[in-house]
């Protein structure tokens, strides 16, 4: 029999993510009964979220209860799952900011341990990889992050013509840093045909491409990282690879089309123009009490996993999943408390990830290693912030940032532009700065 649950949304007053939340739990018949409580530090956004769930339920004739709180106890007071899409300096600058994003995640990981010490927290604000791996450290809380970056798999087989019931595959790895390490169609290596494409097709895909700011999956850069270490990256993955993508204008047209990809100037502002287009939508329709929500937003089951995982948990509706989990043994050669992504049977009885075991030594070596020290060199930063360190991240700059910052950054030309640098972000950033002196 299915059980009603507490579900606290942290950051429910980003409009679309918590519509499209109460969609997929008004087309999950489990979920009847459930309560939805949430949480906004923005009164005025939070309010009308409420006023669009409640309509939404509603018009669907779905038994759920809505809260809204701008209080954090509140939201946490005995759920059964937390959602944090919050971010705290997320659009900042380099990985320095991102300090302020792991305090806070860290903060509300410990408000669960006294609030609501038995609940899932479903972390999906970024970064995901050093946010999971901090809190998992740090609090007992149980912790699962959920991204959408494995879904390129499936705009590989859509470029191939292969039918996306008939591959299997997996992408293991760090969220925003996995590779296509086990790729079939009907039992077959898949490999063979994704070359053909680059062989015969590719360069007539990139003349073509539409100026889309996520022309990412099947870019020039991404298929150049594959060359270089054999496994094709998946999702958000050949966003990085290096600054050399990124050095200028022309350069990301070159690898990512006409707009540069996600991390371009251009694209970023395409990004958040269609953010501000979708919000002033949904400010449309909550101000209009006779327009009709599902008309607005289609009752149609999005492509999360988040309801279908809190499902299983509670309801036993089990199924695999791709999830960012503590390692414990999954990835050879990676710490246990390291979070990695990895695919996972979610049932009643946990979240049990699959065993990678050995990864191939071209990903090793070139990917997974270095990001790790990177990302224990970030969490060293928000941990302890010091001058030293943050000047060392500056002047060891060797990768991109845009999987934490949504620009790139290339290396300082010399010493002296490291301290310049480190300087100038300190005096934009005050609670930065007071943390490194205190």
């Amino acid at each position: 029999m299915a059980r009603p649950i507490k579900l606290g949304i942290i950051g429910a007053g980003s409009a679309q993510f918590s519509i499209g939340m109460v969609r997929d739990l008004c087309l999950t018949p489990h979920m009847e009964g459930s309560t939805v409580c949430l949480m906004d530090i923005d009164q005025e956004r939070v309010d009308m979220v409420h006023n669009l769930a409640v309509r939404y339920a509603g018009e669907l004739g779905f038994n759920l209860k809505f809260e809204r709180t701008t209080q954090r106890e509140a939201v946490l007071r005995d759920a059964d799952f937390v959602i944090n899409t919050a971010s705290v300096g997320a659009h900042g600058e380099g990985g320095y900011r991102w300090v302020h994003n792991f305090r806070f995640f860290l903060s509300v990981a410990r408000d669960m341990e006294r609030w609501c010490p038995r609940a899932w927290l479903i972390q999906s604000a970024n970064p995901v990889f050093e946010g999971c791996t901090v809190m998992t450290r740090e609090t007992s809380i149980h912790i699962v992050g959920l991204c959408h970056g494995h879904y390129g798999v499936y705009e590989v087989a859509r470029m191939l013509g292969l039918e996306r019931e008939h591959i299997d595959w997996q992408a293991p790895g760090f969220n925003h840093v996995i590779y296509l390490t086990h790729f079939t169609h009907k039992g077959e290596n898949a490999y063979p045909i994704l070359d053909r494409w680059i062989e015969e097709k590719a360069e007539e895909y990139w003349r073509t491409y539409k100026p889309r700011f996520h022309e990412n999956q099947m870019s020039r850069a991404a298929i150049e990282q594959y060359k270089m270490i054999g496994y094709m990256p998946i999702g958000d993955t050949p966003r990085g690879g290096g600054w050399w993508y990124h050095k200028d204008r022309a350069t990301q047209q070159q690898w990512y089309g006409p707009l540069g990809g996600f991390d371009s100037k251009e694209g970023w502002a395409v990004y958040i123009a269609e953010l501000e287009e979708s919000r002033r939508k949904m400010f449309d329709v909550a101000r209009d009490p006779s327009a009709s929500v599902t008309q607005a937003f289609p009752p149609t089951k999005s492509s999360e996993q988040m309801v279908p995982i809190m499902d299983a948990l509670t309801n036993d509706v089990s199924g695999y999943f791709q999830v960012n989990v503590p390692n414990n043994g999954l990835i050879y050669g990676i710490p246990d408390d390291v979070v990695v992504e990895v695919p996972a049977f979610v049932s009643k009885r946990g979240i049990q990830g699959l065993q990678i075991g050995k990864m191939p030594d071209s990903v090793m070596t070139q990917i997974l290693w270095p990001r790790l020290a990177l990302a224990e060199q970030l969490i060293g930063f928000a941990r302890a912030p010091s001058r030293g360190l943050m000047l060392s991240l500056i002047l060891h700059r060797q990768v991109s940032w845009p999987l934490l910052s949504f620009r790139c950054e290339p290396p300082v030309a010399s010493y002296e532009e490291a301290i310049a640098e480190m300087e100038r972000i300190l005096g934009s950033d005050p609670d930065l700065a007071a943390l490194i002196r205190g």
